[in-house]
């Protein structure tokens, strides 16, 4: 969840790493905090809350010129976000700094011990124990920090990025990863570290991916991995494919406002070279042969958040599409309810990161039972995609706000992808079957584009509702994930209390929660053919109205049904049921973002949420 920088190189270090943190700033924002080694000493600057007030400490008391640091900035964990728990921490001497993402589960024992041996710790947090363990072994280690951070790592216990800097080697930054991300970025002279490549990104975009249990060594000319034993290790050089532009504003008030803007593109950006010239589907991230996906018996989607709510809906086209039973679990309960896996299980891990912690462990265990696991996911390299057996790239580019929408839309097409492809392999499905459903997703950018242009009203209707204090989301079919992931978002974003119901359970207990002027936000489905599901939602959207709810009805353009039972219609171009989603969830993230601006809210970086969950 926190953000980290380190850099060795000609620059000004500081200015590499305060430009990273801003960068980083959504992983991290209770604090921040630098440590630079100049003219033979460590000099460290913290501060409590966002970045900007790290800036004006550093305007006010200027450090040294340096050409080698390391920075920070903390979700917190262990410690209230103040200024003694910022990173870095440092040992006794002060020589030596530290930063750290994750968590150290036997910090308390760890603790304990250096205490008893003289040390004075002055944070409340489990990060301050590994530097001073680091004091101890950095001359046991005959001044060789990357032997000594070794030596630490294989006494901790937990998930952890670690980064330091040490006066009497000021050439060289090292870094070690147990389950937290870490990434180096490989320059001209100069060499980077962070736990996201957008830190180094404006400098350069070649990286290298670091594995589990890993040392990295970082100096101007060259990069050394090792294993926390000391053997050489190897890791996997890679491009990064997008530019320092894509992750600024571009103009918009929030970063969440342009990832809105930006689905249409992202959605075509997945869908792209995904048919080979023979017109099939042809994932070249699948690593599963067409055999083991035959053998498949049972799937079993696990995610987190926004994520699963998008397997929610996957299920109900793996299911129409595959007819192989699917199953939607949320990966922090998956693992502790033993689960019945195998060799025909195929286990879809849904994560934007790559890094969400709940997910790895749930993806672990699955491989233990021999299931086989396929990842979808939106960033190179990270560590869900190397630790499974095939992966979808969403391709959407990087996502900064917390909230994610570019992220869930594109995890859609993803699925969607996935479930035609299994259907091809299988055989459930016949070519052009697929051919027509990829064609529907092909139109899919221009009608996402469409919605967006019919926003307005949307907004307008958002700021009325401010002062609102509960809103309600109801949905069938599809319509129901969606639902859910209206109400996370204005959760999120808002902090008002918001719920998203099956419609069909309405009369089941949630109906007592209507009262006069209650805002209702009801997702429509197609009302083609003879749609049994539209039909029923309609009445459900009569039978809160007649107890007073304000009726918001996400319907298709011409369905005129609604318009007698609704205070307000929101107009989506037509679609196929399955993949409405697309369409009906857009309105739901604007409406959410526009709330809570108009409520003053920080809405890319919502009160308490980091954008990667990287801690169990």
């Amino acid at each position: 969840m926190c953000g980290i920088v380190g850099y060795v190189g000609p620059r000004s270090a500081l200015d590499v790493i305060i430009e990273g943190l801003r960068r980083l700033e959504y992983r991290g924002y209770d604090s921040a905090g630098v440590a630079l080694i100049a003219g033979g000493k460590l000099e460290s600057e913290r501060r409590a809350g966002k970045l900007a007030n790290l800036e004006a400490a550093l305007a006010e008391h200027p450090m040294s010129e340096a050409n080698t640091g390391i920075g920070h900035t903390r979700w917190a964990t262990h410690g209230a976000p103040t200024d003694r728990n910022a990173h870095p921490h440092l040992d006794c001497t002060g020589s030596l700094a530290v930063i750290h993402n994750g968590i150290i589960e036997n910090f308390a024992r760890l603790r304990a011990g250096l205490e008893e041996r003289g040390h004075e710790l002055t944070s409340d947090t489990d990060t301050e124990a590994v530097a001073h363990l680091l004091e101890e072994e950095f001359p046991a280690a005959d001044g060789d920090l990357a032997e000594a951070l070794r030596r630490v790592c294989r006494k901790l216990q937990g998930a952890f990025t670690l980064v330091v800097t040490h006066v009497d080697a000021p050439d060289v930054v090292v870094g070690a990863r147990r389950n937290s991300p870490l990434v180096v970025g490989r320059g001209d002279g100069e060499n980077f570290l962070a736990s996201d490549v957008s830190a180094f990104i404006a400098h350069t975009r070649e990286a290298v991916e670091l594995g589990q249990d890993q040392v990295v060594e970082i100096r101007r000319d060259g990069v050394t991995v090792t294993d926390f034993d000391g053997n050489p290790a190897t890791s996997r050089e890679y491009h990064v494919d997008w530019d320092a532009s894509a992750a600024e504003k571009g103009g918009y008030d929030w970063f969440m406002l342009k990832e809105i803007e930006e689905q249409p593109q992202a959605v075509a950006d997945t869908l792209l070279g995904r048919i080979d010239v023979a017109g099939r589907l042809s994932l070249d991230e699948m690593r599963l042969s067409d055999e083991e996906l035959r053998e498949i018996d049972k799937i079993i989607v696990i995610a987190c958040g926004t994520a699963f709510h998008a397997g929610l809906i996957a299920k109900y086209a793996i299911e129409h599409w595959t007819r192989i039973p699917c199953e939607v679990e949320l990966a922090s309960e998956f693992r502790y309810r033993d689960p019945i896996l195998d060799r025909q299980t195929l286990v879809i891990a849904i994560s934007q990161s790559g890094e969400t912690m709940d997910l790895l462990m749930a993806l672990r265990h699955a491989r233990d039972q021999g299931s086989r696991v396929l990842a979808i996911c939106n960033t190179n390299g990270s560590t869900i995609p190397r630790e499974s057996d095939a992966v979808l790239y969403t391709h959407a580019g990087p996502e900064v706000a917390v909230a994610s929408t570019k992220g869930f839309l594109t995890q859609l097409v993803a699925c969607y992808l996935v479930a035609l492809y299994l259907g091809q392999v299988r055989g459930t499905k016949w070519g052009d079957e697929i051919t027509s459903v990829v064609d529907d997703l092909r139109a899919m950018p221009g009608k996402i584009a469409q919605v967006l242009e019919g926003m307005e009203p949307v907004r307008e209707l958002a700021r009325e509702l401010c002062e609102e204090r509960s809103v309600l989301f109801l949905g069938r079919h599809v319509g129901y994930p969606v639902a859910l992931e209206g109400a996370l978002k204005l959760k999120e974003l808002a902090y008002i209390h918001a719920e998203g119901f099956a419609a069909g359970e309405l009369k089941h207990g949630p109906i007592a929660l209507i009262e006069n002027g209650l805002p209702v936000i009801a997702i429509v489905p197609p009302p083609r053919g003879r749609n049994i599901l539209h039909d029923k939602i309609v009445s459900n959207i009569q039978e809160v109205r007649a107890r007073g709810a304000r009726a918001i009805v996400i319907a298709e353009e011409g369905d005129t049904t609604v318009d007698a039972i609704a205070d307000h219609v929101i107009r989506i171009p037509s679609a196929p049921t399955l993949l409405q989603p697309l369409l009906s969830t857009v309105p739901l993230q604007v409406f959410a973002c526009e709330l809570a601006s108009a409520k003053g809210h920080d809405v890319d970086q919502p009160r308490n949420l980091a954008k990667s969950v990287t801690v169990e």
